[in-house]
């Protein structure tokens, strides 16, 4: 937020603006969705319709939860191993402006696999053990 609020300065008030703010503000942002998309897969608040899931009868919503974690999972897995090949390709590349190299930058993409393949097993396994419906988790704000 700082390198944003410098570009902002910058460009309002100074002359020139310095290069690297947006450079690290795209890098930080690749990091922050990396981050945030297993933990919002374990929460329930990705974006999802289930409004014609939760009317099915029965158990049909219960299992189709499931299905869904189990190809999050295959997705994910599938997905490994093009993330490590970008990963390794970035070492020989560097940042234009902030002179990082790329494979630290690109490596959040297997943050990003490895998240959400962690969460939605923790997810299959608490529902097949009975302790998660795979319901989203309700936050303390919605109570």
């Amino acid at each position: 937020m700082g390198a944003v609020l410098l570009q902002v300065y910058a460009r309002t008030f100074l002359s020139t603006a310095p290069v690297w703010t947006e450079e690290l503000t795209r890098f930080c942002l690749l990091y922050i969705g990396a981050l945030g998309a297993g933990l919002a897969l374990r929460s329930g608040d990705m974006v999802n319709v289930d409004l014609l899931c939760e009317s099915l009868p029965g158990r049909m919503p219960w299992f189709l939860r499931l299905v869904s974690a189990i190809l999050t999972v295959v997705f994910a897995a599938v997905l490994l191993p093009a993330a490590w090949d970008y990963t390794t390709i970035g070492s020989r590349q560097t940042a234009p402006s902030l002179g990082w190299r790329m494979d630290f930058i690109h490596a959040s993409q297997l943050i990003l696999f490895v998240a959400l393949i962690i969460w939605a097993l923790m997810r299959i396994i608490e529902m097949l053990t009975g302790r998660h419906d795979g319901r989203p988790i309700p936050n303390s704000e919605e109570n």
